[in-house]
């Protein structure tokens, strides 16, 4: 379709900052849609860790979750639609005047409130996924250190098995919240749903969301991602949080084991612990939290990069980031994860299996790849101009404006 400027859109997300795969995208995002012509403001939570916010942006008050009890209480009203965010998106919709609201990740901090306002004021609302919160009110489709799914059929189960945080009370908001803002209030004010995995999509049908609203669509390449660049690759590398659900543990315990290098970029929970039980491991080297440009260094030196999520990953950065590199990826096959990799680019293994690890690894180690080749192909792929044309068509379908 032809390009499309001048919209009005207001990006909206809990936090304003680099941070996760989350905050990456929603910044490469408004960076690409000033690019195409588009007026671009962002709604978000008051926090000091947030970067300067573009001219014409709209903070809601902060609230803390893990805080003193009565801001406990704020936050749980901030989770069902109070503590100021009404007052917040209704200034954004009369001052700015948005065609679009884009939803990114809003939950616990900000509200779907700000949904029901866009719709009110006209808006077309359109909601990324970036985790699960819509049928699973823990997020992450997890218990117990395990896949759970029993929230699909009854999300009274999270006050059940205590799986927000093995809090009751915890677990009792969330369950409130799934009633407060359930599927019919969300899918009632929203006009499309992003889905950056089709796996994603699925669990969203089995939820019940109606699959015309559900449109599968990968996140892009970060602007300030580095060119492909030929050198010497040696060993392996993980790239990202250090916590349970990541898998970490069973790709160290496969390194430990081995001969190749391991290293370990990130931080997480775990980290200590996991530092201090491979101290002694040679061959192991945990090299903590990296720029954005040590990152992408690591990737382009190393053979290929491990995503060892032991949970529904749905579309991880890290995934997309080696490829476009040209490092292939021995990826878990949970999730979004298998939709990311194929024979020509890396390999799956089962999850949590550290037999299947160390075959996969094995068996890529001995292989001969065409780094340059799996460059150019991931750059067109997860192209920012890819991504804005389907974005397009989302944005203004039904819309009048195509």
């Amino acid at each position: 379709m032809g390009a499309l400027s001048g919209l009005r859109i207001l990006l909206v997300s809990k936090f304003y900052r680099r941070g996760g795969g989350d905050c990456v995208h929603l910044l490469a995002l408004e960076r690409l849609l000033r690019s195409k012509g588009h007026e671009v403001a962002v709604l978000t939570m008051s926090h000091p860790d947030n970067l300067p916010l573009p001219p014409g942006s709209f903070e809601v008050p902060r609230v803390m979750i893990d805080g003193t009890p009565v801001q406990k209480v704020r936050a749980a009203a901030r989770v069902l639609g109070g503590g100021g965010v009404v007052a917040v998106a209704r200034r954004a919709m009369r001052e700015f005047r948005p065609d679009i609201v884009h939803i990114h990740n809003i939950h616990s901090y900000l509200s779907p409130a700000v949904a029901v306002e866009a719709h009110k004021a006209g808006a077309r609302v359109v909601w990324t996924l970036h985790d699960y919160k819509l049928v699973c009110p823990a997020y992450s489709f997890r218990r117990g250190g395990e896949v759970c799914e029993r929230c699909l059929e009854n999300p009274r189960s999270v006050v059940t098995t205590k799986c927000m945080k093995g809090s009751l009370a915890a677990s009792v908001l969330a369950y409130v919240e799934a009633r407060r803002w359930n599927r019919k209030s969300i899918e009632n004010v929203t006009d499309a749903f992003i889905c950056p995995s089709a796996f994603m999509r699925e669990k969203m049908i089995r939820g019940g969301f109606s699959e015309s609203k559900l449109h599968v669509l990968s996140n892009f390449l970060p602007d300030e991602m580095s060119e492909y660049a030929p050198g010497t690759r040696s060993g392996v590398c993980y790239v990202g949080r250090l916590s349970a659900e990541k898998g970490v543990r069973t790709l160290l315990e496969v390194a430990s084991g081995s001969s190749w290098q391991l290293a370990v970029a990130g931080d997480g929970p775990e980290r200590k612990c996991l530092e201090s039980i491979y101290a002694a491991c040679e061959n192991i080297r945990f090299v903590g939290n990296l720029s954005v440009g040590e990152v992408h260094s690591l990737l382009r030196r190393s053979r290929l990069s491990v995503v060892p999520s032991e949970c529904y990953d749905n579309n991880p950065l890290a995934a997309i980031e080696s490829l476009c590199v040209g490092t292939p990826v021995v990826g878990a096959a949970i999730g979004g994860i298998p939709e990311l990799i194929g024979e020509g680019n890396g390999a799956l293994f089962t999850p949590g299996d550290s037999v299947s690890l160390a075959e996969a690894i094995g068996g890529m180690l001995a292989r001969d790849f065409d780094y340059s080749a799996i460059a150019a192909e991931s750059r067109r792929r997860f192209s920012a101009d890819s991504y804005y044309d389907a974005l397009q068509s989302i944005y203004l379908e039904k819309n009048g404006l195509l």
